[in-house]
């Protein structure tokens, strides 16, 4: 199918672009790298009036990462620029980890992290490492700027609390801590389909146990909720997945996070994937933690 008839917007400038969508009112949609939304236009899933194309805005692409202010990425940086970047790859390694997940390689190649972040997909990965990590998105708008947290930025499946005249302009995480390891896996049905599960994990490991942990789900769960499992997994060993406590939380995850049914996959399928992968995952984090930071590979059956 073809988008339904609309007025297409090219401005050169965010100021611009923030009067055209005052302009509009509700009946305007941002476009950056379009991979999320030219298909839901395609499809007239989405059938906005004007179209405001932001890809064409000069210095809005940058990538900044410090220990002291962590890692922030503009509104048109690629996946895969953000993917390939060292400094912030340093900085805050579950970054590029996650973004490994996204996709194929042609779709990071011209999709926005930022732009998915937004999107607000509980099948992405983005979204879920920005609840984890406790980023926060810059918004602009005619009316300023402001700054929403990771914890009130998600209002529901593909829904963000953006309000209709504001446009994202760049998302800051934190750097990670020391003593603090991540991970992040999913099961799909072929590599760079949307995941059945994902997990994302961030653990805090204090002389060789367990001291916190928190996960948040993909394709699973509710979006941008974080899980706490430190009163499950706290004493659990860094080293040794053999401890009955990480038993203990498969079995826990397997109650405590809701799963639905689509054609793809049964809601107790999707069930015994997360039992699986939180322990999985969790440890793996556990001992990224342990190698203050090295890369941990995360090995997932099904894919």
């Amino acid at each position: 199918m073809k988008p339904s008839p609309l007025t297409y917007h090219r401005p050169r400038s965010i100021d611009e672009a923030c009067r055209i969508l005052a302009d509009v009112a509700h009946e305007g949609k941002v476009l950056a790298g379009g991979q999320s939304l030219i298909p839901l236009l395609s499809m007239r899933l989405a059938a906005p009036a004007h179209l405001v194309d932001i890809g064409s805005i000069p210095r809005l692409d940058a990538v900044s990462a410090s220990r002291e202010l962590g890692v922030t990425f503009d509104a048109l940086t690629t996946h895969s620029v953000l993917e390939a970047d060292r400094g912030a790859a340093r900085v805050q390694p579950l970054l590029g980890r996650g973004l490994r997940l996204v996709a194929h390689p042609t779709i990071r190649n011209r999709g926005t992290t930022v732009g998915s972040i937004v999107h607000a997909d509980p099948s992405a990965e983005m979204p879920a490492v920005l609840a984890l990590l406790g980023g926060s998105i810059t918004v602009r708008s005619v009316r300023g700027v402001r700054e929403i947290r990771s914890t009130d930025l998600f209002a529901g499946p593909l829904e963000s609390t953006l309000e209709p005249d504001e446009i994202a302009t760049s998302v800051t995480v934190p750097a990670a801590e020391p003593g603090v390891g991540s991970a992040i896996d999913e099961i799909a049905r072929r590599h760079g389909d949307y995941a059945l599960v994902g997990v994302a994990a961030k653990v805090r490991v204090e002389d060789g146990a367990v001291a916190e942990a928190h996960m948040t789900y993909v394709s699973a769960g509710e979006l941008g909720e974080v899980v706490d499992y430190t009163d499950i997994l706290r004493g659990a060993s860094a080293t040794d997945d053999r401890d009955p406590l990480w038993r203990n939380l498969s079995e826990f995850a397997r109650e405590r996070i809701d799963t639905e049914p689509d054609i793809h996959a049964t809601a107790r399928y999707r069930s015994q994937l997360v039992a699986a992968l939180t322990a999985r995952v969790g440890f793996a984090a556990a001992q990224d933690a342990v190698l203050d930071g090295a890369a941990v590979h995360v090995s997932a059956g099904g894919r």
